[in-house]
């Protein structure tokens, strides 16, 4: 039992928002209790005690959208490698890595994402991989990885027709083995979609084995309209829009999951909100790939279940989103939106996701919540209080102040230092394959 107190408590309930000196009981997975400091010492003087030291505890953060695969890219550069669209970013860079992933490379990548995951206060995490060069096992490796470090994981791989029918069939028995796994083992930190890439890379017949192969078991997750790619070719090829595809093979669900939808309709809006479909913003790395602005505030007007992603561009999801106020309010011309949007989408709507997949009530300090919990090291100096807690997240926080990390009642990270994870031997063995993958790409 842990008693993590001696700080600001910010809670997310919104029937005790907010505790000036408080702390957080954890008994096994869940919170027993929240109050003050000293009543909490008193009623528990035999609990291990985790000192906030009068920093900011709080709910800690769920990434709904990111990609392992890509974490030994940090640092590389690719001969001949000059991007002037989407879809060479794609091929020269994205497409390239995960051509040459093998199974230690993939599990090098988990490493690296969990350990940075940790270190900015990710307990949860939607992860959309891909590793062509080898497939089969893939996801079980991560989910090895993801177990030992202690991060809640929802993972699916990344179905494809770009590398042949060989590969495309491979990876969809991928997700219908893992998915069968996951089903069977009834893990609550593990769970399973089904992936697949963007609909200019699926054909009629691909979706067709996967809607089979995938018999109800679970939701997709999937990009779609991240470039003008998916617009042209489904238009071109199928006579209608790409949402419109997604529909006819009933990929739309309350389970699913749409990544990016920047080029997206008003009328493509309106069928994602008739299944309850959930959209994931990625921010920065729609800036970073010069793809576009998503239209979440026309989607949040709708009423649609917008979550926060980073594609891995980041592991900060404060980072994420300031990031996507900063965008929303740059392409409307207008500094007076987005408030709401992105804050909701971060602090709400990505439990709400979770809440689909994971038993565990996420997001929230209360009784009975699992306790993932964070210490943020920030002492502020303007006024501090659950009323304008988003202020001070968006323009003083960032993700490695955090300090502390609790993920299902297990203490990952504390006062800057991993918890019974060997940082720099993990940390050798991924550069490791780092340079091994490299070698390949370069030569």
């Amino acid at each position: 039992m842990y008693l993590l107190a001696n700080g600001k408590v910010i809670t997310r309930d919104l029937e005790c928002p907010y505790i000036a000196d408080g702390g957080v009981l954890i008994d096994n997975n869940v919170i027993k209790e929240i109050g003050t400091t000293k009543k909490l010492l008193e009623k528990y003087p035999d609990a291990q005690f985790v000192d906030a030291k009068g920093n900011v505890i709080m709910p800690a953060f769920i990434n709904a959208h990111t990609h392992i695969y890509s974490a030994l890219a940090r640092g590389l550069s690719i001969n001949g490698y000059n991007p002037s669209n989407f879809y060479e970013i794609l091929d020269g860079m994205w497409w390239n890595i995960d051509r040459k992933l093998d199974i230690k490379a993939t599990r090098a990548s988990a490493y690296a994402t969990y350990l940075d995951c940790i270190r900015n206060g990710v307990t949860t995490i939607f992860d959309h991989h891909a590793s062509f060069f080898e497939i089969k096992n893939s996801l079980f490796e991560i989910a090895d990885v993801a177990k030992e470090m202690g991060v809640r994981s929802c993972l699916c791989y990344e179905v494809s027709d770009r590398d042949g029918k060989d590969k495309c069939d491979e990876a969809i028995k991928e997700n219908a083995d893992f998915i069968k796994y996951t089903k069977d083992k009834k893990d609550d930190m593990l769970k399973a979609m089904f992936g697949m890439h963007a609909l200019f890379t699926i054909s009629d017949k691909t979706f067709e084995k996967c809607v089979k192969a995938n018999d109800n078991m679970t939701g997709y997750h999937i990009h779609i309209c991240e470039g003008t790619n998916d617009v042209e070719d489904s238009f071109k090829n199928y006579g209608m829009s790409p949402v419109q595809r997604l529909e006819k093979w009933g990929i739309l669900s309350d389970k699913t999951i749409l990544g990016h939808c920047i080029h997206i309709s008003e009328d493509e809006m309106d069928i994602i909100k008739s299944y309850d479909t959930m959209v994931v913003n990625n921010p920065q790395s729609n800036m970073g790939n010069a793809v576009g602005c998503s239209p979440i505030l026309k989607m949040y007007e709708k009423g649609i279940m917008l979550g926060l992603g980073t594609d891995a561009y980041t592991h900060d999801m404060l980072e994420s989103m300031s990031s996507a106020l900063t965008i929303q309010r740059h392409n409307n011309q207008n500094p007076n939106v987005g408030w709401q949007e992105v804050t909701d989408m971060l602090f709400k709507n990505n439990a709400k996701i979770c809440a689909r997949y994971f038993d565990s009530t996420l997001g929230v300090l209360k009784e009975g919540a699992a306790a993932d919990v964070v210490v943020m090291d920030y002492k502020p100096f303007t006024p501090f209080d659950n009323t304008n807690i988003d202020g001070h997240m968006i323009f003083g926080m960032k993700g490695r102040q955090c300090r502390t990390t609790f993920a299902n009642g297990r203490l990952l990270y504390k006062d800057y230092e991993f918890v019974d994870i060997d940082e720099e031997k993990i940390n050798a063995e991924i550069l490791e394959s780092a340079k091994s993958l490299w070698h390949k790409i370069n030569g």
